[in-house]
């Protein structure tokens, strides 16, 4: 699995312990994902808030913030998510290796339910595209 990891002026902090897990590193997390050049990333800032804010402005790109192992595999698990995001600020070092390792290691399920509520998510993204709202 190719991997892109970025981290910002504070995140640095985890960057040691992010990259001990992950073989790729790539500026551009969500391009590199768009493009095909990774399947998943791995954002840090100090919060992980303004990372997932940003990632998650891309079409397609799926992102959230994981300070937990609970939402790194089911944020995958359900959802598809390719985009995990570590505030340096929150977590340890200890606790973004097992992150990371258990974001890397969950399978999207595939079931019908998530499925169809990928579906909307594409559907919204493909309607919002140019950030218009459309008429209810």
């Amino acid at each position: 699995m190719k991997v892109a990891v970025a981290f910002d002026h504070r995140g640095v902090h985890l960057r040691d312990a992010v990259l001990e897990v992950l073989a790729d590193k790539a500026r551009e997390i969500g391009e590199a994902i768009q493009r095909g050049q990774a399947e998943r990333g791995v954002l840090v800032c100090g919060s992980g808030v303004g990372a997932a804010v940003a990632v998650c402005k891309l079409a397609g790109i799926r992102g959230s913030v994981c300070h937990d192992t609970y939402s790194a595999h089911q944020g995958v698990e359900h959802d598809d998510m390719n985009v995990l995001c570590l505030g340096s600020e929150v977590v340890g070092p200890s606790l973004a290796r097992e992150l990371v390792a258990t974001f890397l290691a969950a399978k999207f399920d595939g079931g019908e339910r998530y499925v169809e509520r990928l579906l909307k998510v594409a559907e919204m993204e493909r309607v919002m595209k140019d950030g218009e709202v459309p008429a209810s």
